[in-house]
C-alpha cells in the first residue's frame, strides 16, 4: 500500500513553526517512503477562516519547499459529503439529534460541577424521538458507553482511553457545518491516508475519531503524535518567546533550508549530525527517531543554523536575495547596480553575518555614504594625531592605477610602515572615515566593495571633520 500522509492547518492566521515541522515531517516520511502528501485547508470554522491566510500558509510551504503532491483540498468544499455521512450514522442509529439549548447544556454542566462530576454531554436526548419545532438540531455520535479504546502511536506506544470518560461529541452543528473530530475521520478516510502524523495536543481527539471510524467500519491510519515544542522557559512556544511563524523568519533573513534544518530536529535526531541537507533528511528520517518528550526552542542555535547556511549556500543563490534585503533596507543604489557586483559582497559578508537582514545591514557602508560617525569611534580614531594618516593615505589611493583588495591593502601597509605607526593607527581611521563605524570586514576588502570616487569623496569629508575638530580645540 502506497504511504499517504497529510497536512491540514486551519487557515486562521500564519503558518507557525509546530505547523511547519508537523508539515516536514509529513512530507518527509512520505518522500523517504515513495508516498503522497496531501495538503487539506481545514476552513470550517468560518468566523475565523480567511481566504488570506490560506494564501499565507501556501506561500510559507512553497518558500520552504514542501510542495503537496495532491490539494489543497478546502473543507468547505466537501460540505456535502460530512452531511451524507451523518445521515449515513443517523439512518444506521449510530448519532441522534439532539435539541439541547446554549442554555440547556451551560445548566447541565454547572449542576456536574457542583456535585464534583466532570462537565460533560449526558445523553439525555440520546432516546428522543420526538423533534422541537423551530429549533435546528446538532446531529451527536453515539459514543460507545463501555469498552477501551487503544491507540497504537507510532511515537508513543499504546495509549488506552476508557469510553466511559467520553461524552457524545457534536459531529454536525446546528448550521449544518462538521466539528473537527468528524470532518477529518471522513477527509481522512476519502483521501486514503495511511498515516496521521500531527501534534500530541490531538492525542485526546484520537479515540473519538477511532470510533467514528469503527462505526463506519473503515480502516484506521497509523497514529503519530509528536511531541510540542516548548519556549526557553518551559512555557508552550508562543509569541513572547520571539518570531514564531515562517514568515517572521523569512523576513528576517533566514534561509529555507537552514528552517527546515533547525525545525527537522525539533523531537527528531540523527546520531550527533546537526546538519542536513533535504536529501539527508529524507534519506535519514523515520517516526521510531522521533522523541516523546517535548522539543525546546532555542533561538540562538536557530541563528547558529542559519549563519552555517550562508556560509554553504551558493554565492548564486545569496547575491538575489541579498539584492532583496538591500533594497528593502533603502541602499541607495542597491536596485540600480550602484555598487560593486552582489557575487563580491556575499563572499566577503557570508562569514560576518547570521542572517541576510544583518548581511545587508552590515553593507550599508558599501552604498550610503556616512552623515555621522559612530561617537566612540570618531573619539578614539579621529583625532588630530589622525589627520597626516588621512592625508597620506588620501594622497596614496588616489594615485592608484588599479583598484583592488590586493592594491588598497598594499597602500595601508605600505603608509603605516612609511610613518613608523602600527597598522591599527592607519587601518581603524581609514575604516572610520569611510564607513562610519568602528566594525567592517578587513580593510583592503571594504575598500574595494565602496571603490575609488567613494573612498576618496569620503576620506575629504573625513579630512575636514578632523581639521574642524583640530580648530575647535585651539
Amino acid at each position: 500500500m502506497t504511504m499517504r500522509t497529510r497536512f491540514a492547518p486551519s487557515p486562521t492566521g500564519v503558518l507557525h513553526i509546530g505547523g511547519a515541522r508537523t508539515a516536514l515531517f509529513n512530507w518527509l516520511l512520505a518522500r523517504r517512503h515513495s508516498g503522497a502528501f496531501v495538503l487539506r485547508i481545514e476552513d470550517t470554522d468560518t468566523e475565523r477562516s480567511t481566504r488570506e491566510s490560506i494564501a499565507q500558509i501556501i506561500d510559507a510551504m512553497s518558500w520552504l519547499g514542501l510542495e503537496a503532491d495532491e490539494g489543497p483540498f478546502l473543507q468547505t468544499d466537501r460540505l456535502d459529503r460530512y452531511r451524507a455521512v451523518a445521515r449515513q450514522l443517523l439512518e444506521a442509529g449510530l448519532a441522534y439529534r439532539c435539541y439541547c439549548s446554549r442554555e440547556e447544556l451551560a445548566a447541565m454542566r454547572e449542576d456536574q460541577r457542583s456535585r464534583g462530576l466532570k462537565p460533560r454531554y449526558d445523553g439525555r436526548c440520546r432516546t428522543r424521538t420526538d423533534s422541537v419545532p423551530g429549533v435546528d438540531a446538532v446531529v451527536r455520535f453515539k459514543t460507545p458507553e463501555g469498552g477501551l479504546v487503544r491507540v497504537r502511536d507510532l511515537i508513543r506506544g499504546e495509549v488506552t482511553f476508557d469510553n466511559s470518560e467520553l461524552d457524545d461529541l457534536v459531529i454536525l452543528r446546528s448550521d449544518g457545518f462538521p466539528t473537527y473530530n468528524f470532518s477529518v475521520v471522513v477527509d481522512d478516510s476519502d483521501m486514503g491516508i495511511t498515516h496521521v502524523v500531527r501534534g500530541d495536543d490531538h492525542l485526546n481527539n484520537t479515540p473519538r475519531q477511532i470510533n467514528i471510524l469503527n462505526a463506519l467500519g473503515l480502516r484506521l491510519p497509523e497514529y503519530a503524535h509528536v511531541p510540542m515544542i516548548l519556549g526557553s522557559d518551559g512555557g508552550r512556544l508562543s509569541k513572547r518567546h520571539g518570531a514564531v511563524n515562517v514568515t517572521d523568519y523569512r523576513e528576517a533573513g533566514y534561509l529555507p533550508e537552514a528552517v527546515l534544518n533547525y525545525m527537522v530536529r525539533l523531537g527528531w535526531s540523527h546520531g550527533d549530525q546537526e546538519l542536513f541537507e533535504v536529501d539527508e533528511m529524507i534519506g535519514a528520517f523515520s517516526l521510531e527517531q522521533v522523541n516523546e518528550s517535548a522539543a525546546a526552542y532555542d533561538p540562538d542555535k536557530f541563528l547558529w543554523v542559519n549563519e552555517q547556511w550562508l556560509r554553504r549556500a551558493p554565492t548564486a543563490r545569496l547575491s538575489p536575495l541579498l539584492a532583496t534585503f538591500l533594497e528593502g533596507a533603502g541602499m541607495e543604489g542597491a536596485a540600480q547596480d550602484a555598487g560593486p557586483p552582489l557575487e563580491e559582497i556575499v563572499e566577503i559578508q557570508r562569514h560576518r553575518a547570521r542572517t541576510l537582514v544583518e548581511m545587508a545591514e552590515k553593507s550599508r557602508f558599501v552604498y550610503n555614504e556616512p552623515d555621522t560617525y559612530a561617537p566612540k569611534a570618531a573619539k578614539q580614531h579621529l583625532r588630530g594625531v589622525a589627520l597626516p594618516v588621512l592625508q597620506r593615505l588620501r594622497k596614496r589611493l588616489g594615485e592608484l592605477s588599479e583598484w583592488s583588495v590586493e592594491t588598497t591593502q598594499t597602500v595601508v601597509e605600505s603608509v603605516a610602515e612609511e610613518l613608523d605607526i602600527k597598522m591599527g593607527k592607519v587601518a581603524q581611521p581609514l575604516r572610520v572615515a569611510v564607513t562610519g563605524e568602528a566594525a567592517s570586514p578587513g580593510i583592503g576588502q571594504t575598500l574595494a566593495l565602496i571603490g575609488r570616487a567613494k573612498t576618496l569623496r569620503r576620506l575629504a569629508k573625513a579630512v575636514e571633520f578632523v581639521e574642524a575638530r583640530i580648530a575647535r580645540t585651539q
